[in-house]
């Protein structure tokens, strides 16, 4: 019983960690590194849900008013490997509007306490600059206590 209670109670206590990091697959195509990477951050996967990906990568010629087109086998690739590792918690895997993971509803509930003056700031730039607040954005971490907001 007290070993149940104890698995129990580590468990718990490890759950908040979990949810900070997304972490980014152990299997990254290089080409998501070298395509995705080129122009941003590399977001973990898991930040969206399966559908967004595919919009996503379906609508390439306008990425976020860019033209990101890629070769065909190249973007099969990394479709399936972003619908492979897409989020699966229903917090994460719900359509997120525009397929915009900073319009997601789980980003704004955590991003709530940001004003909007902050997103402005030259360190910012943008909400999708997570690497501007989070160091180990990149890394898939997302720790609230690692967060350090640019003054400027």
């Amino acid at each position: 019983m007290k070993t149940y209670f104890l698995l129990s109670l580590l468990i718990l206590i490890s759950m908040p960690i979990s949810a900070a990091k997304m972490g980014m697959p152990s299997d990254i195509p290089k080409s998501y590194e070298a395509e995705c990477a080129s122009c941003h951050m590399a977001y973990p996967p898991g930040l969206l849900g399966q559908k967004n990906w595919q919009n996503i990568m379906s609508s390439l010629d306008k990425h976020f008013g860019t033209d990101a087109s890629l070769d065909e086998k190249t973007q099969a690739e990394l479709t399936i490997w972003l619908v492979k590792n897409a989020a699966t918690k229903a917090k994460y895997a719900s359509l997120a509007p525009d397929n915009r993971i900073t319009k997601s509803a789980w980003f704004i509930r955590k991003h709530d306490e940001v004003r909007a003056d902050v997103w402005k700031r030259t360190g910012v730039k943008s909400p999708a600059n997570c690497s501007a607040c989070h160091a180990d954005a990149v890394k898939g971490i997302f720790n609230e206590d690692n967060v350090r907001i640019p003054s400027k």
